[in-house]
């Protein structure tokens, strides 16, 4: 059987839940997701735990925020004049905007509206949580030599 090493394609079903169990994601229901081995196309932890496992091995890891998303970082949210979202009608909590920052463009989720402010935060939705993933391991085959050198699945 083929174990799980760098440069393998690897398709797993999983659910997410955060902490309290509640359900965050899941590919229950759709395809298996597929991800390039060693790449850094999937949470660090997560990769970690599926290395040397082969197809129909079931994992369960509990992965802690530095090797998944991160630490939430209180820099990463600001406050911005409302006037900054001219031509947006509907400015609410939740919504999602991509925004300019030095380095490139990144996700922002508003989290406060104000009469003058909104306050837009940078992080991760799930950085600072605990990512506990369910998976099953569906196939492991040899990545094609295209897909290393693009280091992700075709």
């Amino acid at each position: 059987t083929m174990k799980i090493v760098n440069d393998k394609v690897v398709g797993i079903h999983y659910t997410l839940k955060d902490a309290s169990g509640d359900q965050l994601d899941t590919s229950d229901g759709g395809d298996p997701l597929r991800y390039l081995h060693g790449a850094g196309n999937i949470v660090e932890g997560l990769e970690k735990a599926l290395a040397d496992k082969e197809k129909g091995d079931q994992v369960q890891v509990v992965v802690e925020p530095a090797e998944g998303y991160g630490e939430y970082n209180e820099g990463l949210k600001q406050s911005v004049p409302k006037a900054a979202f001219e031509g947006v009608d509907n400015i609410e909590v939740g919504a999602q905007f991509e925004a300019q920052s030095d380095n490139g463009a990144v996700s922002v989720v508003v989290t406060e509206v104000s009469e003058d402010t909104v306050v837009v935060d940078g992080n991760h939705p799930l950085a600072g949580q605990a990512l506990h993933f369910d998976v099953t391991i569906t196939d492991v085959r040899d990545a094609s030599e295209e897909e290393i050198a693009h280091g992700h699945v075709h």
